[in-house]
């Protein structure tokens, strides 16, 4: 079952699907109505699911419907073992409980999930499919972690300055300079959010794997071809090197990962040289609130919020790029006393931030 199957992951998802012979059964998707019928076409599921009536209207399938609730009951009706959640944003957050909650393997590309909800969600069965989360999980083993440390690529604005980035219009943040990604997850790799977005996953993830206090951190790799470090307490530091394809991830998340290669190899003399930077700042502002986010990660539900009111504003040209990580950072303090002891207490923070935002 695969949720979100035209963007970027769902794709790679279905081309190891394609690869290897496995069985679709439901298909969920959002706008894309030209690829997701090439995809009904290929791949036959048994259910599709689509985000709205007008998009339904488009699609030819005899078992077809649209909207939230039809994601969840298609969760809890479908036979499938293994649910790919990779919708974008915290509306991937129920179905991620649902999964969750009927017993699924959930192979996990919506990294909101943990961020706004960690607290409450039980890890045990699922599989993170971010190349950076993949990384750390294939560099465990038994020796004693002292902190573990994933890479970003930097993002469209990396090498611009901060009077370019004032002025920065939706075209200048979607180039970015390593791959072709969604709209979203580009802005957010601008602002370096996703980044921070992955730490607070890497905290739910991974925290029961130190003996000590856990320690996350990420630093820039400009070629993105080291995803993840883990420094043990012997001295060492052991790194994930894997040219940036998610079909690696995904494929051993569906249990295909030792099959067969998956990648080329990485070709050391090829590559050259590789360049680290430290996340400054300055120009990533919202990196301002790392240190305090990894002291209360419950307080992901903040940050996401905000940052997806924020987003939407800039797309509707009502505030500029730099707006989005400054209004991040105002409703993180706003909102610093709130208290989250439930999933009902984070359905209701989403609520409130995402108004406050929207009026400031």
């Amino acid at each position: 079952m695969l949720l979100g199957s035209t963007g970027s992951i769902g794709v790679n998802a279905l081309a190891i699907a394609r690869r290897f012979g496995i069985n679709v059964e439901v298909l969920v998707a959002g706008n894309n109505s030209t690829l997701l019928q090439k995809q009904i076409d290929e791949f036959k599921p048994s259910k599709v699911v689509v985000s709205t009536k007008e998009v339904l209207k488009k699609i030819k399938h005899d078992n077809i419907s649209y909207g939230e609730e039809a994601i969840l009951e298609a969760i809890e009706e479908s036979k499938s073992e293994v649910v790919v959640n990779a919708l974008v944003g915290f509306l991937g957050l129920k179905p991620t409980l649902k999964a969750i909650e009927c017993g699924k393997k959930l192979a996990l590309a919506n990294k909101e999930s943990l961020v706004v909800a960690g607290a409450f969600i039980d890890t045990a069965n699922i599989t993170p499919i971010d190349s950076e989360h993949f990384g750390l999980w294939y560099l465990l083993n038994q020796r004693k972690i002292k902190k573990m440390t994933i890479t970003a690529s930097g993002g469209a604005f990396r090498d611009k300055s901060y009077e370019f980035m004032k002025n920065a219009t939706l075209e200048d943040v979607l180039k970015h300079p390593n791959w072709s990604m969604g709209q979203k997850i580009t802005i957010d790799s601008a602002t370096m959010i996703n980044k921070m977005f992955e730490l607070i996953e890497a905290h739910w993830l991974f925290k029961d794997k130190f003996q000590n206090a856990p320690v996350f951190d990420a630093i820039i790799e400009t070629k993105s071809i080291i995803h993840a470090f883990v420094d043990f307490f012997d001295g060492s530091t052991t790194a994930h090197l894997a040219y940036a394809d998610m079909k690696l991830p995904i494929a051993f998340a569906l249990g295909f990962g030792d099959k067969e290669e998956i990648l080329k190899p990485i070709d050391l003399c090829e590559i050259g040289s590789l360049e680290f930077r430290k996340i400054d700042t300055q120009r990533y502002i919202a990196w301002e609130i790392k240190d305090d986010i990894l002291k209360n990660p419950k307080k992901g539900v903040i940050i996401n919020a905000a940052n997806e009111m924020a987003i939407e504003k800039f797309l509707k040209k009502e505030c500029g790029f730099l707006d989005i990580p400054k209004k991040i950072i105002d409703a993180y303090g706003k909102f610093e006393c709130v208290k989250l002891q439930s999933i009902d207490d984070v359905f209701q923070t989403d609520v409130e931030v995402r108004e406050y935002v929207k009026n400031t």
